[in-house]
């Protein structure tokens, strides 16, 4: 008998911490939903729309933390969604981690919220990756800021990822030079209860989970077709 009340309470406990990572993990969509829609309704200080409709994939980090886990680094968990085959539409969100890298201005900030346009498809070969390192494996530049880009370099307009950062309100370009972004399978097990790599996730094939309904929605509404 009390082999068996030890057990259930065991599977119960189990249940709770799978139950509250969960919610965790959904808190973060939520946030993650609230990042983008307070950034693009501020248009003349937020993402060019040009910019955004031309977007392969989208990564979008709340709360990165500075030094909060890495001595000396950054620390934080969000998700990337990419457009479904054909341009309309996005996929459902993988689960990713950034690690380390060179913010700018934004060192002194305790947290940042980032954003990540990827885009070409060399680009989002890259996020297909378990893990890879922005500037050494994948050219990042920091994103122009307002309405349109149309002012901006070449160079820039040709870059295979464009940043930004948000930190005490302000909004901004920025390098993510050395940052690390990688896959987090843990969380993706949390969202679908299967351990998806992302390489299949953002292929489309895999059913919306309902905790990323609010971002999804918002990425349709923002950008519901890519333009080329």
């Amino acid at each position: 008998m009390r082999l068996q009340v030890a057990l259930a309470i065991t599977l119960v406990a189990g249940s709770v911490g799978l139950a509250q990572a969960k919610n965790k993990t959904a808190e973060r969509l939520d946030d993650a939903a609230d990042v983008m829609k307070e950034v693009m309704d501020t248009p003349d200080k937020g993402i060019p729309q040009d910019l955004l409709n031309k977007a392969q994939c989208i990564v979008i980090v709340p709360g990165l933390k500075k030094g909060a886990f890495i001595v000396g680094g950054k620390y934080g968990k969000g998700f990337v969604n990419c457009r479904k085959e054909g341009g309309e539409g996005w996929t459902a969100p993988g689960a990713v981690r950034v690690e380390g890298g060179s913010f700018g201005f934004q060192i002194g900030g305790a947290e940042t919220d980032v954003i990540l346009l990827v885009m070409n498809e060399r680009g989002m070969k890259k996020l297909l990756e378990s893990k890879f390192t922005l500037g050494a494996e994948g050219e990042v530049a920091a994103g122009p800021v307002g309405r349109n880009a149309e002012a901006q370099t070449d160079a820039l307009m040709h870059a295979e990822m464009l940043s930004w950062s948000r930190s005490r309100g302000v909004f901004a370009g920025v390098s993510l030079q050395g940052a690390t972004l990688r896959e987090d399978l843990d969380d993706n097990t949390e969202l679908y209860g299967k351990p998806y790599e992302n390489r299949d996730i953002l292929k489309g094939t895999v059913p919306q989970p309902e905790a990323a309904a609010k971002l999804n929605s918002l990425l349709d509404k923002y950008s519901p077709k890519k333009v080329s």
